[in-house]
C-alpha cells in the first residue's frame, strides 16, 4: 500500500493505493488549507483502512513544481512519514502526475491518437505556467519549464498534431494561442489519485528519494513582496 500526498496546487488531497487501484481517496479544493487538513485526512484514510504508517509499503509525494507552501507542506509531512516508519520516500514530479491523471479522466471523451501531445499546465504569476509536454505513451517530450504564454506557445510542434492543455493554469490560453489544434479542457482537477500509476512504477523500480536531502522541486525562487513600511516606521 502505497500513500500518496498532492499539496502542489491550492487542492489538499490524500490516497491510498495498492496495485495500481486507488484504494481511498480524501481532498478539498479549499484554498490554503493544506497545514490544517492534511495530516487530519492522512490519520483518517489510515484509521478506515485499518492501517498504520509502518504497515504502509512507501509514501510518494507530488514533488512540484507548483505552490511553494503548499509542496513545502506535502513534502515535510512525507519526509516525516517516511523516517518515522523507516518506509521509502517516493518523489512524483507534477506534471506526471497530472498526465496520468488527464488520461484516464477523459478517455471515454475523446480518442486519442498516437501523434496526440499533452500538456499538463500549472498556475504560476500573471500569465506564467509550469508547463510540460508528454506524448502519447507518456514520454516528457519537453522538459517542465517556467514560460509566460503567448500566441507563439507550442508553435514548435506541427499543427497537425492535437495538444490537450489542462490544468489551472489552461485556462490562461484562452484567446492567446494562435495554433491550430489546441484543446483546452480547464474542468480538470488534479489529485492524489493520480500518483497511483507512477508512484507503483518508481516503487517497483526502486526509485527512492534520500529523506534527509529530498527537497520539492519549485523550479523558481520564492518571491515575497517588499513591505511598504516596517514596523520600525522606517
Amino acid at each position: 500500500m502505497i500513500l500518496c500526498i498532492e499539496t502542489a496546487t491550492d487542492i489538499c488531497s490524500v490516497a491510498l493505493c495498492r496495485d495500481n487501484r486507488v484504494i481511498a481517496l480524501k481532498e478539498s479544493e479549499e484554498g490554503r488549507s493544506h497545514a490544517s487538513l492534511l495530516t487530519v485526512f492522512i490519520e483518517e484514510l489510515l484509521a478506515a483502512a485499518d492501517l498504520d504508517a509502518g504497515t504502509l509499503d512507501a509514501v510518494a509525494v507530488s514533488k512540484g513544481p507548483g505552490s511553494y507552501t503548499g509542496l513545502r507542506i506535502g513534502v515535510s509531512v512525507a519526509k516525516g512519514i517516511a523516517y518515522a516508519a523507516s518506509i521509502p520516500l517516493i518523489g512524483i514530479e507534477t506534471s506526471l502526475s497530472m498526465f496520468h491523471g488527464f488520461r484516464e479522466s477523459v478517455k471515454e471523451k475523446y480518442s486519442f491518437m498516437p501523434d496526440d501531445l499533452f500538456c499538463p499546465l500549472t498556475d504560476a504569476r500573471r500569465m506564467e505556467v509550469y508547463s510540460a509536454v508528454f506524448d502519447s505513451d507518456g514520454k516528457m517530450i519537453r522538459k517542465t519549464s517556467a514560460e509566460i504564454i503567448n500566441e507563439k506557445s507550442f508553435s514548435e510542434f506541427p499543427a497537425s498534431f492535437r495538444i490537450f492543455l489542462f490544468g489551472d493554469g489552461a485556462g490562461k490560453c484562452r484567446d492567446v494561442i494562435k495554433r491550430d489544434n489546441v484543446i483546452i479542457e480547464t474542468s480538470y482537477r488534479i489529485s492524489a489519485s493520480s500518483m497511483c500509476r507512477p508512484a507503483s512504477e518508481a516503487y517497483s523500480q526502486h526509485h527512492f528519494e534520500d529523506v534527509a536531502y529530498f527537497e520539492p522541486f519549485y523550479l523558481k525562487d520564492f518571491l515575497t513582496s517588499k513591505p511598504v513600511k516596517n514596523i520600525l516606521g522606517k
